[in-house]
């Protein structure tokens, strides 16, 4: 059971680095209430209908499936504590 928990501890370990490269790597939205208040559309660019394809799209959703992983392995962490 320890030996588990240390492997299960290192691998948290890790998720938690990558999880703050990845979050580092990511810019700020800085259209956000200012865009929705002046009324500016950014449906019509170029780069929001090619978003799913972009490195800020891969990005988000590696940040998802990392905090994900994290989440997962703090509770499992916890339960078996």
């Amino acid at each position: 059971m320890d030996t588990l928990k240390l492997i299960l501890t290192i691998i948290q370990l890790i998720s938690s680095v990558v999880l703050i490269v990845i979050v580092s790597f990511q810019s700020g939205k800085d259209a956000g209430l200012g865009a929705a208040l002046s009324g500016t559309s950014t449906t019509d660019t170029f780069y929001a209908r090619n978003k799913s394809s972009s490195m800020s799209a891969k990005l988000a959703r590696a940040t998802k499936w990392v905090a994900l992983t994290f989440i997962v392995l703090t509770l499992v962490l916890n339960l078996i504590g």
